[in-house]
């Protein structure tokens, strides 16, 4: 039998959805170092506090999992989730009452 490396049910996306308080200086510079962590780990803004990975098998989402929760703020909200490809498609996305495209997944290249 052979095994579809690629398939919509291996294939994940992490999605980090946070609430973080942001009254004092010393708090917005932890959100703002919490945000630029996902950033740089290749995650992209879905919605102003919500922010989405693609990762290629369950294994390469639990690397990033565990490096979130490694930069964890002091303070505030923090959730974390993985979805399969296949549910991922099955969102439906609206701008008001108009309904939008699915958000372009970037090209990953992926090394043995």
């Amino acid at each position: 039998m052979s095994y579809n490396y690629l398939n919509s049910y291996r294939v994940m996306w992490v999605m980090v959805f946070f609430d973080i308080p942001t009254e004092t200086k010393k708090q917005r510079k932890a959100a703002t170092k919490f945000r630029n962590t996902l950033l740089e780990d290749g995650f992209t803004m879905f919605q102003y506090s919500i922010y989405l990975r693609h990762c290629m098998s369950r294994e390469n989402a639990e690397v990033h999992i565990k490096r979130i929760k490694t930069n964890l703020p002091e303070f505030g909200h923090i959730g974390i989730i993985r979805i399969t490809d296949k549910q991922f498609g099955n969102m439906e996305l609206f701008y008001s009452k108009k309904k939008e495209s699915k958000p372009r997944v970037s090209q990953q290249l992926e090394l043995f």
